[in-house]
């Protein structure tokens, strides 16, 4: 389901991908060294634009290092690492740890269930440490598995699941950003799970799988109400995001909510565009 938070790179300044660069490379070394190999396989974008958020909003002391890895193995790149780093990092075991649960429980995917295996002994721990974000990607996966099994959820119903999980992610501690923060994950959540959803529609069709798009795919305007619905989305997540008093890295988050977001969207949106034309 994600993947869809990353930079729009022709868009950044250079210094700014670099330091975006470092951040996600940051994250990717948290994982190794906290949960190693299988930690590090759980790598996101979505993870390192939340500890860049965090990282914008609090202001922590951030120590920058260089390492090298399976990726740059011939000379030391730089990262940044923070507390925001490590909570990244345990948000991102977690979500695979559940999501992996899911997949075995709802599609007995046995790779589902080894993932979830190799996981659970880390994920207690984290469970205990963060008993209110564990409690809501484990109910939301829930709500939506059932969702996904009754048919009969509204749009709105079935991507509400995704922005209450991403809510409580986006929470490091209440305080006077809890709700702005919430709001924020929330919208960014729900648009996440419907542009996956509209991704998904004609393979979900061919397989007689839910998906929350199906009562509208024979519209004849279906493209632009998808793109409306999309675009309401961001436009409250980054309305909220705005609220925060976020200096230092405020391009880098600005370029991925309001442009990197749509990347994968207007590339598959133009590739369906093509098929249509060369099928006419």
């Amino acid at each position: 389901m994600f993947g869809y938070v990353t930079v729009n790179r022709p868009e950044m300044k250079v210094k700014e991908f670099d330091r975006y660069r470092a951040f996600y490379c940051g994250l990717c070394h948290e994982l190794r060294a906290v949960y190693g190999p299988i930690g590090q396989a759980t790598l996101t974008y979505d993870m390192t634009f939340l500890v860049v958020l965090l990282t914008g909003l609090y202001e922590p002391k951030t120590k920058e290092s260089e390492c090298r890895c399976l990726v740059h193995p011939v000379g030391k790149h730089p990262f940044l690492v923070n507390e925001y780093s490590r909570y990244g990092a345990e948000m991102n075991l977690l979500l695979t740890y559940y999501n992996s649960l899911d997949k075995w429980e709802d599609e007995k995917k046995l790779y589902g269930l080894a993932a979830a295996k190799a996981l659970e002994q880390k994920c207690k721990k984290l469970i205990a440490k963060y008993p209110r974000q564990a409690k809501a990607i484990k109910e939301s996966l829930e709500k939506l598995a059932k969702i996904e099994t009754e048919r009969t959820a509204t749009i709105d119903e079935a991507a509400r699941c995704t922005g209450e999980l991403l809510a409580e992610v986006f929470v490091y501690r209440e305080d006077e950003w809890a709700d702005v923060l919430r709001k924020v994950g929330f919208y960014l959540g729900k648009f996440i799970y419907l542009c996956d959803a509209w991704e998904d529609l004609e393979k979900d069709l061919e397989k007689g799988l839910y998906n929350p798009f199906i009562g509208l795919h024979s519209c004849e305007d279906f493209e632009e109400q998808c793109n409306a619905v999309l675009t309401s989305m961001m436009a409250e997540c980054a309305r909220e995001f705005e609220y925060l008093p976020i200096v230092e890295e405020i391009n880098i988050l600005r370029n991925i909510l309001y442009s990197g977001v749509w990347m994968r969207y207007d590339a598959k949106r133009q590739e369906k565009r093509q098929k249509k034309e060369e099928g006419q």
